[in-house]
C-alpha cells in the first residue's frame, strides 16, 4: 500500500511531537524511521495504526483516509507497538489463536505467511508468552501482527533491549516478509539497521531532517569526516570541541569522528591534527556513515 503523509503535525497541550512532517512511502517497501528517542516516531506510528488523530494533516493509505477510513483501515494493518502488549497469561498458541479470531482467520489459514517466524516459537507453543524470552516475545508478537495477511505492517522500535543475534535475525524476518509484497514501516534509534532498509526517513525533535535511499544518503552527504584514535579519548575530544574549524566531534568505540570545515583540502585539515600530535596516534579521513550523517543533520538544526 503507497501511503502518502501531508503537512502532519500533532501536539500534546503545549508540546509538538511532529511539525509538518511530509512523506510518500511506496507499496512494498522495507521503509525505516529513524531517530532517536522523542523524535517523534511513536507518535507517528500511532496516527498511521489509526489510534490517534493528527492534530493537522492528513494521511492517505493505499484509498484509505487514516481518520475517515478508520475503522475499514485497520482490517488492512498489523500494529506491533514498542511494549510488549500481547497476553502474557496465553500460551504463545492461545496468543495467535485469539488475535487471528478477531480478524474472522486461523492459524492454518494464513500459516504459509508466518511460517518463517513461527517455527522459531512453535516448540515453545504451550509456554505462556509472560515466560518468553525478550526475542522470543518480539517473535510472537510479530506473528500476531502479520495473522491476518496485512497489506501494511508496522513495527514501533521491534527490536529494542533485545540480544544482537535476536536482532539480527528479526531483521531476516523481515527481508522475508517484504518478499511478500507487504509494505513495512519500522523505527529503530540503531542506525545498523537503518542500512537494511530499502528508504529511509531520518527524524529529529518532531522534524524530517532527511528521506532517500540509505546508501544514497550517506554517499551524497557533504561533511569532511575524520576518524582519530588516540589514548586520551575524553581530553582530545573537549579539545576538539573547542576548535575554530571542527564542527563536531564525537566518540565512536575507540576512535572519534571529527568534522572539519567543508571549505578545507584535506592538507589543510590535516594541520588541525597536527596540533595534537603528542595525544594523537592516527588520523584519516573517512566516508561517512548513516550516523555520522544524522549527527550532522542534528547538529545543524541545533546551530539553527
Amino acid at each position: 500500500m503507497n501511503i502518502s503523509i501531508n503537512n502532519i503535525s500533532h501536539n500534546y497541550g503545549a508540546v509538538s511531537a511532529l511539525k509538518s512532517v511530509n512523506l510518500t512511502i511506496p507499496d512494498g517497501s522495507l521503509f525505516g524511521v529513524i531517530g532517536p528517542d522523542g523524535s517523534g516516531k511513536t507518535t507517528l506510528f500511532r496516527i498511521l495504526a489509526t489510534l490517534i488523530v493528527p492534530s493537522e494533516g492528513e494521511i492517505s493509505i493505499g484509498d484509505y483516509d487514516v481518520v475517515e477510513d478508520m475503522r475499514a483501515l485497520r482490517n488492512q494493518i498489523g500494529y506491533m507497538p514498542g511494549r510488549f502488549s500481547l497476553y502474557l497469561d496465553l500460551t504463545v498458541e492461545e496468543n495467535l489463536q485469539f488475535f487471528a479470531s478477531i480478524f474472522g482467520t486461523s492459524l492454518e489459514e494464513n500459516r504459509s505467511l508466518i511460517d518463517a517466524v513461527y517455527k522459531q516459537i512453535e516448540p515453545f507453543k504451550k509456554r505462556k508468552a509472560g515466560a518468553l524470552s525478550g526475542g522470543m516475545k518480539q517473535k510472537l508478537a510479530l506473528s500476531c501482527a502479520l495473522i491476518h495477511r496485512p497489506e501494511l505492517l508496522i513495527l514501533d522500535e521491534p527490536t529494542t533491549g533485545v540480544d544482537a543475534v535476536s536482532r539480527r535475525e528479526f531483521w531476516d524476518l523481515l527481508d522475508l516478509i517484504q518478499k511478500e509484497g507487504i509494505t513495512t514501516v519500522v523505527s529503530t534509534p540503531y542506525m545498523d539497521e537503518a542500512m537494511r532498509c530499502s528508504e529511509v526517513a531520518l527524524l529529529f525533535d518532531g522534524e524530517l531532517l532527511a528521506n532517500d535511499d540509505p546508501k544514497r544518503l550517506t554517499q551524497t552527504a557533504e561533511i569532511n569526516l575524520w576518524a582519530v584514535e588516540s589514548d586520551e579519548i575524553f581530553k582530545i575530544l573537549q579539545d576538539f570541541r573547542k576548535h575554530d574549524n571542527v564542527n563536531w566531534a564525537f566518540s565512536f568505540g575507540e576512535q572519534i569522528h571529527v568534522a572539519v570545515d567543508k571549505s578545507l583540502e584535506e592538507r589543510e585539515a590535516s594541520k588541525i591534527f597536527d596540533q595534537y600530535n603528542d595525544q594523537i596516534i592516527s588520523a584519516k579521513r573517512i566516508e561517512p556513515g548513516i550516523e555520522d550523517l544524522f549527527i550532522d543533520l542534528t547538529e545543524q538544526e541545533v546551530e539553527v
